[in-house]
């Protein structure tokens, strides 16, 4: 059908309720607006689904949240043992997530399959880990990460705590696809807790034994117990779902000094403090920096709204705070797992570390100097939890650490997402550890360059919103992947890397290899002396990402060349 046509059906045949008929009523006169909500469903991917709120098929809403709920039941209902094992489901402190995370326990309840429901916001990563330790057969989260405030989002996870893999996210697309905006089941509250279908999760049934089992991960408790009460920390959960996890993990290891950003403390879906809840954004630590400089602190930590990103502040040679970028966080915790494990003699030999393919290459030089094995894989945590439960099955490896430089970092297996309560007890750790030999955080990154050689990366992002966007990202990489460069900046492109056709093309002999990850709109430039290039849109948000990594001996060069690279890969997004 034509968006008109899917806005006049929404209007005489699926909506039912005052709220929303006043919405797209109020519309009527905008073609564009109806285009843009009408013109097809949104699109449920390997990230679950994420979109502005709102009335019509191409936004979040209870009309689009109960038709997924109700093609995943349909998907886990072929699967042995889904109606006892059931779904966990989370939710966030975004606008009508408590109301999503209810309507989709409904839908699941109706169609008899058990549901565990979180009494009150919780970081994702406390859904996946309360998939594994409820023996659930799938979760759901609530949550548009980090997006703005105008956003929400559904995530599903499988029965191993990682989000959907490929095959079985387009499984359940295919079921979802099946279904009108009136197939899905339904049943009161009342009726489903009647009927012993729904369960609500209080604090003590999953928190205290993921707490307990976070602390394990800890390199020198011993050290953090004698000596975190002396590192002053100012967090900010930014209105989201970590302030009381990230809060706990620190006091219980013994970093006590913790001062929180009060008006960012209290769950707010309006953010109102921020422009977007994102630890990337150096606007997001306004109000902490402010606090940090009143109250002496030593570092500054932000979590996202669902809490699986960790941006972190600490103080430079000038006692001036300085943001680390994802990399930064990333290899630090990286370095000071290694190292210390090494120290212990607790390094395994068969060590492995997992990194997104757009995330530093310092991160391979560091693992290459423990005789550590580090794979790449395409962005997505979901990937990485597929590599930890390759080496679980396999007995290759064993899983030491995985992070991508967009601020999300693990170094369990009982949770297989991102997680930024293990992120904030490891960073605050190695900042106490640190601290007995006289050195910031940043004297170690420094150290780390010294010693590896400076990495240095530059990620912009150009917001192409709506049905128009779409197109212009589309062009762009079409255009980009017909005529890929053969040099950039004067450095000359050694391989093209297309994961959407899986080719690895060697630019010296014109020689295609194929290359085994799943399919996906990226193209990655490999450069001489290992720099590279990387393009590809968000999963997402409405932006086309550029990554730009350059390495030298020499920090000036580095510097030097990471200017002149991003501003001739600039070109490569230039529209005709």
């Amino acid at each position: 059908m034509s968006y008109r046509q899917n806005y006049e059906a929404w209007l005489q045949d699926f909506v039912n309720d005052e709220a929303t008929i006043a919405e797209l009523t109020s519309i009527a006169a905008d073609e564009k607006e109806i285009e843009d909500r009408f013109y097809k469903d949104l699109s449920f991917g390997t990230a679950g689904m994420r979109g502005v709120l709102g009335a019509g098929m191409n936004r979040m809403n209870a009309y689009t949240v109960r038709r997924a709920t109700q093609g995943l039941a349909d998907y886990l209902l072929e699967l042995e043992g889904a109606r006892d094992r059931g779904v966990v489901i989370a939710y966030d402190s975004r606008r009508m997530s408590t109301e999503f995370a209810l309507e989709s326990a409904l839908v699941l309840c109706a169609n008899g399959i058990k549901t565990y429901l979180f009494d009150a916001l919780r970081p994702v990563a406390l859904l996946s880990f309360g998939v594994r330790y409820l023996g659930g057969i799938a979760g759901i989260v609530i949550t548009a990460s980090h997006n703005p405030a105008q956003y929400n989002g559904y995530k599903v996870y499988g029965e191993d705590g990682a989000q959907l893999g490929p095959e079985a996210a387009t499984a359940v697309t295919e079921c979802i696809n099946s279904l009108s905006f009136t197939a899905a089941k339904m049943m009161t509250q009342d009726e489903a807790k009647a009927a012993g279908l729904l369960h609500i999760i209080g604090d003590a049934e999953v928190d205290d034994e993921y707490i307990r089992r976070v602390k394990t991960l800890s390199i020198y408790p011993e050290v953090v117990a004698e000596v975190g009460k002396n590192l002053k920390i100012v967090y900010t959960p930014l209105h989201g779902s970590g302030n009381v996890p990230v809060r706990r993990i620190l006091r219980e290891i013994g970093i006590t000094n913790v001062s929180v950003v009060k008006e960012q403390e209290a769950p707010d879906p309006n953010f109102s403090t921020i422009k977007v809840p994102n630890p990337e954004d150096p606007d997001a630590f306004k109000l902490a920096m402010a606090l940090a400089n009143e109250v002496g602190a030593d570092a500054i930590f932000g979590t996202d709204p669902d809490c699986d990103r960790l941006g972190v502040a600490v103080r430079n040679k000038n006692g001036e705070f300085q943001l680390l970028t994802g990399n930064q966080i990333g290899c630090l915790m990286l370095y000071y797992i290694l190292s210390g494990k090494k120290a212990q003699g607790k390094l395994p030999a068969n060590g492995a570390v997992v990194k997104s393919v757009v995330s530093t290459e310092l991160a391979r030089a560091i693992c290459d100097g423990f005789g550590v094995a580090l794979y790449d894989t395409l962005t997505g945590f979901k990937f990485i939890g597929e590599k930890i439960q390759q080496f679980e099955d396999s007995g290759e490896h064993t899983f030491l650490f995985g992070f991508e430089e967009s601020y999300g970092f693990l170094s369990s297996t009982f949770v297989r997402d991102k997680d930024g309560v293990n992120a904030s007890m490891l960073i605050a750790e190695a900042a106490a550890f640190y601290s007995t030999q006289g050195k910031t955080l940043c004297d170690v990154m420094d150290e780390i360059f010294d010693k590896f050689g400076y990495y240095l990366e530059c990620v912009q992002s150009t917001t192409l919103p709506g049905i128009d966007g779409l197109k212009v990202m589309a062009d762009i990489m079409a255009n980009v992947r017909k005529n890929p460069p053969k040099e950039i900046g004067g450095v000359k492109v050694v391989h093209v890397l297309d994961f959407m056709s899986s080719s690895d093309l060697d630019v010296a002999t014109g020689t295609t290899s194929k290359m085994d990850y799943p399919q996906s709109d990226v193209l990655y430039f490999a450069m001489e002396g290992g720099h590279f290039v990387c393009v590809r849109p968000s999963g997402t948000e409405p932006k086309i990402k550029l990554y730009v990594n350059v390495n030298d001996r020499d920090k000036a060069k580095a510097e030097e060349l990471l200017a002149n690279l991003t501003a001739q890969a600039q070109l490569l997004l230039k529209q005709d």
